[in-house]
Order: C-alpha cells, then sequence, then structure tokens
C-alpha cells in the first residue's frame, strides 16, 4: 500500500526529532529510548492519527508531531510490559527487549521518559502554530484518559490483578477495551482534532467507535496469533498465555469462534468510516489488519 508507506516513512523520519541528539551524562537512557523506537513495528497508532486528520481535511503535516507522541505513548507501554514485573518477555519485534539490551531500570526510565514526553510534543505542536491551542488541549486530555486508571494502564492493572485468569468473555472484551481500544481511540480522534473540522464532534464519536471495534478486534488476532504463530515470524514468544495459564478470549471460545468475532468487529469498524469522504486506505488497512499474521 504506497499510502501506508508514505505514511510509514513520514513518520519514521520524524520520529526521533523530539529527543536529544547531543552527548549527555543521561544519555544510555535517550539511548534505551531510542532503541525501543527504533526497534520496528507497524507504527498503527500513528497512521491512524495521520489518516483520520486527512479524512476530516486537515493537513497531515500539522498532525505529524503528535502522532509521533501517540508512538512514543505505545513504545512506553511495550517497555513496560515487557519488565520481569510484568509480562517478563526478552524479545520484542525479533530484538532483545529494552530492559536485554541495556538493563531494568533504564527500561523503566526510559518507558517513563516515552510516557512524558508526548504532553510537551503536543503542547510545542500548538505553540509551533501547527494545531490550534485549543486543539493540542483536547489531544492533551483525551491522551490523558486513554493511558490512565480509566484505559490502558488501568486495564493493565486488572489484568495483573487477576492473573490473566477472567473467566467471563465480556469482561476479557471489557478489560481488552482499556488495555488496547484506548489508545488507539486517542490516536483516532487525536487526528480529528488536527483537522479541526466544523463536523468535529460528529466525526470524534465516528472516531471512538471506530477504535473501539478495531481494538477489540486487533488485540482478539493477538490471542490467536499467540496460540497459532511462531516466535520467527511475530518476533516475540508464542505460546506465552497458555504456558502462564492465561486466559484470553480465544482461548476461552476458540479459535474459530475468536475468528467470527474478530471479523465481526472490523466490520463494526468499517461501518463507523462511511461517513468520512476519502476513507478508501483506511478501509484496506482495517481489513489488513483483521488478516495479519503477525
Amino acid at each position: 500500500m504506497k499510502v501506508l508507506e508514505s505514511y510509514i516513512e513520514l513518520i519514521e523520519n520524524n520520529l526521533f526529532g523530539f529527543l536529544p541528539n547531543k552527548k549527555l551524562k543521561q544519555e544510555r537512557l535517550i539511548n534505551a529510548a531510542k532503541y525501543s523506537l527504533g526497534a520496528g513495528g507497524k507504527r498503527i497508532r500513528p497512521v491512524l492519527t495521520l489518516a483520520f486528520c486527512k479524512m476530516c481535511g486537515g493537513n497531515v503535516e500539522n498532525a505529524l508531531p503528535v502522532a509521533c507522541a501517540i508512538e512514543y505513548m505505545h513504545t512506553f507501554s511495550l517497555i513496560h510490559d515487557d519488565l520481569p514485573c510484568m509480562d517478563n518477555d526478552d524479545f520484542r519485534r525479533g530484538k532483545p527487549s529494552c530492559h536485554k539490551a541495556f538493563d531494568e531500570y533504564t527500561a523503566l526510565l526510559a518507558g517513563d521518559l516515552l510516557a512524558i514526553k508526548p504532553f510537551e510534543i503536543i503542547a510545542h505542536s500548538a505553540i509551533d502554530g501547527k494545531i490550534s491551542f485549543s486543539s493540542a488541549v483536547k489531544c492533551i486530555d483525551y491522551l490523558g484518559k486513554s493511558v490512565g486508571a480509566n484505559g490502558m494502564i488501568g486495564g493493565q492493572q486488572i489484568d495483573t490483578d487477576t492473573n490473566g485468569r477472567i473467566e467471563d468473555c465480556n469482561e476479557i472484551l471489557s478489560m481488552y477495551s482499556m488495555k488496547t481500544s484506548d489508545l488507539l481511540k486517542a490516536a483516532c480522534c487525536c487526528g480529528v482534532l488536527c483537522a479541526e473540522s466544523d463536523n468535529e464532534d460528529f466525526y470524534l464519536k465516528k472516531a471512538e467507535d471506530y477504535a473501539y471495534n478495531l481494538g477489540l478486534a486487533f488485540q482478539i488476532i493477538d490471542d490467536i496469533l499467540d496460540m497459532t504463530s511462531t516466535t520467527e515470524i511475530l518476533g516475540k514468544p508464542v505460546g506465552s498465555d497458555e504456558k502462564s495459564d492465561k486466559h484470553t478470549y480465544a482461548s476461552i471460545v476458540g479459535i474459530e469462534n475468536a475468528s467470527r468475532k474478530a471479523a465481526e468487529l472490523t466490520d463494526s469498524a468499517l461501518l463507523s468510516l462511511d461517513c468520512f469522504q476519502d476513507n478508501d486506505f483506511l478501509k484496506e488497512l482495517t481489513n489488513l489488519l483483521l488478516e495479519r499474521k503477525k
């Protein structure tokens, strides 16, 4: 997909520019953050920010700093998820996890840095005149809520408290919506906000609906891949859920039913895009995420 490639190239070319590039006493911290940011990945969240901005009639270049801020936040969550006190994963995207490439305390602090930096980036996107101060405040609000106690971090707490052994499918989906959908929601809604459209409130509601369904489908596919794929393909350990006796949506309902549910959720996400003009790219990307193998 040429559009996807162009968005990813734009993100990659700008992603590191918000971190110091000169010699500092805390250089190890900066290098650890850059290591994890540069470890690859699909860049789905920042791509969604740019795509929603464009669909709402905005300038993609103006949304670029906010898109990079979203990727910083996502990378923070991955660094902390891999730590020994959390999922204890030694590999991420085919490379040693941050705490293995550096050390545990540096990884912890690198995650902290990448969790805080996004708010500075978004604020400066307004100071630099790329978006209005009103839009910046709204983006900060969306992002803060998406990762806080009622969002990604809260969902992780529930998952950890229950040792991954929730048995009710609806409760699992509720947790998935916090762990996965909420950051996707911030990515999509920040794109809408950067466009500063006259139909902003309407588009925000549709973006939230899209992200909610996409996030659930995305997590269910992750569950299936953990059961069916290989470490070589995924770039991270597989079968870890089964080894730790962790309950996932797919492990409870079975792969076939889980696949069907992911397809239904994807259809619902696609319906939310119908109100947007020039939605072909995002519809194609949404279908590709359902069919992904890694």
